[in-house]
């Protein structure tokens, strides 16, 4: 038995019905793979990272280095979640609050992540090079958005997914008791 509910982009006379697995629906949108996510994450973030690097110098003209830096990463931020909740991982809606709060979490764990890497260098080497001080921050940026690019993934983007922390069981249907006349005249 087929669900009453119809794809509205085909007419009835198109070639692929609403119920061939092929035809994709609009209600539910594709989820990409990890590869394919992983490849969107570091292509928006990283675009927009290279974009609100050029950004702070110029909003620096008109106050504070620091200020400008913090409405940049603010604005940078809140842009990433939307193109990560429509584009990277494909969940079909704009992210709300919480989702916003969430993926804030995760980019202030992965600045922490840098920072702390880069603290540890200078306790280890009082004077790195600058080679040094690029290859460290790095590798810990790298290795943070890694971990983000996981958080998202698993736990802020998961809509219709079950978290992987969960076991996934059948659902089986319940048998039904079979009414024969032999029963139902016996119960009367």
């Amino acid at each position: 038995m087929e669900p009453k509910t119809a794809d509205r982009t085909q007419s009835p006379s198109s070639p692929s019905s609403p119920s061939s697995p092929s035809s994709p629906s609009l209600s539910s949108p594709a989820t990409p793979g990890p590869l394919a996510s992983f490849v969107r994450f570091v292509v928006c973030g990283g675009g927009i990272g290279v974009l609100s690097s050029f950004a702070v110098p110029l909003v620096a003209m008109t106050m504070p280095w620091a200020v400008a830096n913090a409405v940049i990463t603010v604005a940078s931020t809140l842009l990433c979640t939307e193109l990560h909740a429509l584009f990277t991982f494909g969940t079909g809606r704009r992210p709300g609050w919480r989702r916003h709060l969430q993926s804030s979490g995760s980019a202030a764990a992965a600045y922490a992540v840098t920072c702390a890497a880069m603290f540890l260098l200078h306790v280890i080497q009082s004077a790195p090079s600058m080679l040094t001080e690029q290859a460290v921050y790095l590798t810990a940026s790298g290795l943070a958005g890694i971990g983000r690019f996981l958080v998202l993934r698993l736990f802020v983007f998961t809509s219709g997914r079950k978290s992987p922390l969960q076991p996934r069981r059948p659902v089986l249907p319940l048998p039904r008791p079979v009414l024969t006349h032999a029963a139902v005249g016996a119960t009367a």
